[in-house]
């Protein structure tokens, strides 16, 4: 009985769930059919909103900044060279690389014994061509006192031949006598022609040693100026480079043996494009002497050395292009010549521009700016100039309007955006160190030899401080590789 009870039971249970199941499917069918008899309903679209940074377009007079890249070079850079050749048996304690020298020092003495026995043997024949001009002086002194005579003797002769041609006018005198006045006479006229030829031989003889005379002092003025030049001194102060000179060593003639150059007399040279050197010019069409401002970035620490647009080069150069630029730089110890500098230079200033970061500008010269539903437009717009990341357009058309500072390919005219007005937060300045990170960093300045002291001392006093600026800590880091 208990058997049968319990098969009823579950027999029971087996049909309620069938039946359950039927009825379940039964529910599903009917509301997909209904769901299916029903017509469709459109449910309304949201339209899409993005954030942008926005900026003001704000009129304003600037003066873009061109930057381009020199080296900086001395205008007076001078080489010595040996005029003479010879031993050197004496240098100047300053004569080696780096030496700072003085106008008149004198540096380089070489052995002057070949041109002290030039400058004595061209003494003693000044003396022996002196001495023969004053023989030649006499002797023709003497050729015109005989000459004198002759004329006197001459005229003696003429004389006493006319007296007897007036004897024999009044019938005294004979032909005989006045035939030997004659042969008197003409004996005498030849005697002075002899004299005249005499005088005349003085004279070129006197010339002749008057020009024996006048070269030997030539040549007297050459050996003195040989055994001056036995001598180098410097010319202007400045600082010697390229030195290899030792005592003891023999030089060549018109050998360099070091360069002088003025670290006080130093300027830059740098290329701009054809476009950056028409920005440089004037309304009549000659270049602005505007100002420049050279930077030596050493190791985290710039070096900013003012100076002024001097000239330009008179041509562009074979395979170059733009235009070479001169600046005068002003005075600062820290430069060399031969240093790779950064160029700023100021240029005229513009009225009605405003900055705008460069990545608000499309390809083809147009801004997304914002309407008054603040949904996008497209506006043309005049870029004048590149300066880095920003570039500076002419703000007039789009005074008081705000553009998007960056453009993306989702963003486009009429599309509905939220502004935002604060930018990005900007990154900050200053940095604290660890003592670990801020003891790596000195020692590394401490230890590198091509920084000037001037530059290492200004690196270590900042580092020593609480806060660090960031630009410093990342190029140091850089250069050492952390």
């Amino acid at each position: 009985m208990r058997f049968l009870g319990r098969s009823l039971i579950g027999l029971f249970l087996w049909a309620m769930t069938l039946g359950l199941l039927a009825w379940a499917g039964a529910v599903v069918t009917g509301a997909v059919q209904e769901r299916m008899a029903q017509e469709d309903r459109a449910f309304p679209a949201r339209e899409r909103v993005f954030a942008v940074n926005v900026q003001e377009v704000t009129p304003q007079i600037i003066a873009p900044t061109l930057t381009a890249f020199g080296e900086v070079r001395s205008r007076r850079t001078l080489e010595l060279r040996a005029t003479e050749g010879g031993r050197v048996v004496a240098l100047d304690e300053a004569f080696e690389e780096g030496g700072v020298v003085a106008a008149g020092t004198e540096l380089v003495r070489i052995d002057p014994f070949e041109a002290d026995a030039n400058l004595a043997r061209a003494r003693t024949d000044l003396r022996e061509a002196e001495a023969e001009e004053r023989d030649a002086a006499l002797a023709l002194e003497l050729a015109r006192e005989e000459a004198a005579a002759a004329q006197s003797q001459l005229d003696l002769r003429a004389r006493a031949l006319q007296r007897q041609r007036d004897l024999q006018t009044r019938g005294v005198g004979t032909e005989a006598a006045i035939e030997t006045a004659e042969l008197a006479a003409q004996a005498a006229q030849q005697t002075l022609l002899g004299r005249r030829l005499a005088v005349a031989a003085a004279q070129a003889r006197l010339e002749q040693s008057a020009i024996s005379s006048e070269r030997q002092r030539i040549v007297l003025d050459e050996a003195a100026r040989r055994v001056s030049e036995t001598v180098i001194t410097a010319p202007f102060d400045g600082t010697l480079s390229d030195v290899d000179l030792v005592v003891g060593g023999v030089v060549a003639q018109n050998e360099q043996i070091a360069q002088l150059i003025d670290p006080n007399a130093l300027e830059v040279a740098f290329r701009v494009s054809t476009a950056q050197y028409a920005s440089l010019l004037s309304d009549t069409g000659s270049l602005i002497n505007a100002p420049i401002e050279a930077v030596l970035d050493v190791f985290g620490a710039d070096i900013v050395v003012p100076g002024k647009v001097s000239r330009e080069s008179a041509a562009v150069g074979e395979g170059q292009t733009g235009r070479e630029l001169f600046a005068q730089l002003e005075q600062n110890a820290a430069l060399r010549p031969g240093d790779f500098v950064t160029i700023r230079v100021r240029e005229q200033e513009l009225d009605n521009v405003a900055l705008i970061p460069a990545a608000a500008v499309s390809g083809a010269g147009t801004v997304l700016v914002l309407s008054e539903d603040e949904r996008l437009e497209e506006a043309p717009v005049t870029v004048l100039r590149q300066q880095g990341d920003d570039a500076l357009i002419e703000a007039t058309a789009l005074a008081g309007r705000e553009v998007v500072t960056a453009r993306s390919p989702l963003l486009g005219a009429g599309l509905k955006v939220r502004p935002l007005r604060g930018g990005p937060a900007p990154e900050p300045d200053m940095i604290e160190l660890t003592e670990e990170r801020r003891a790596k960093l000195v020692a590394f300045v401490e230890n590198n030899d091509r920084m000037p002291d001037a530059a290492k001392e200004r690196l270590l006093a900042q580092l020593q401080q609480t806060a660090v600026p960031a630009r410093i800590v990342t190029r140091l880091e850089g250069r050492l590789g952390g």
